[in-house]
């Protein structure tokens, strides 16, 4: 079993930056990869950013590319997400998300992922 933990959300207004924070435990992660989604209010959920957690490839939507970063420490147990130049329409909450490494990236982008954290908002401000 894994457990997942976001932190970092909250308020901020457009223009600036935010540091999602998600800190994993229960298992080792070698054999996933860990993922970022977002909700919004009224939309589906959308995939914002994956992270292999041992070859660190990643892949972002295009939404977010050039704006957002996904990175992980190891050594924590940790994935960040780094959101700069945030939107209105950045507004959601943000879930971190671990898929098993074997699966594609269209399906992890699907969500199809097997371990899921509480979540944490984001608002940004216009």
């Amino acid at each position: 079993q894994v457990q997942l933990v976001e932190s970092g959300g909250g308020l901020v207004q457009a223009g600036g930056s935010l540091r999602l924070s998600c800190a994993a435990s229960g298992r080792p992660l070698n054999n996933y990869v860990m993922a970022w989604f977002r909700q919004a209010p009224g939309k589906e959920r959308e995939f914002v950013a994956g992270i292999t957690w041992s070859g660190g490839n990643t892949l972002s939507s295009d939404s977010v590319k050039g704006r957002f970063a996904i990175s992980r420490d190891n050594a924590k147990n940790t994935v960040y997400l780094q959101m700069n130049s945030l939107k209105p329409e950045d507004t959601a909450v943000y879930y971190c998300a671990a898929a098993m490494s074997r699966l594609s990236w269209v399906r992890i982008r699907s969500g199809e992922c097997d371990y899921w954290g509480q979540g944490t908002q984001v608002t940004v401000s216009s």
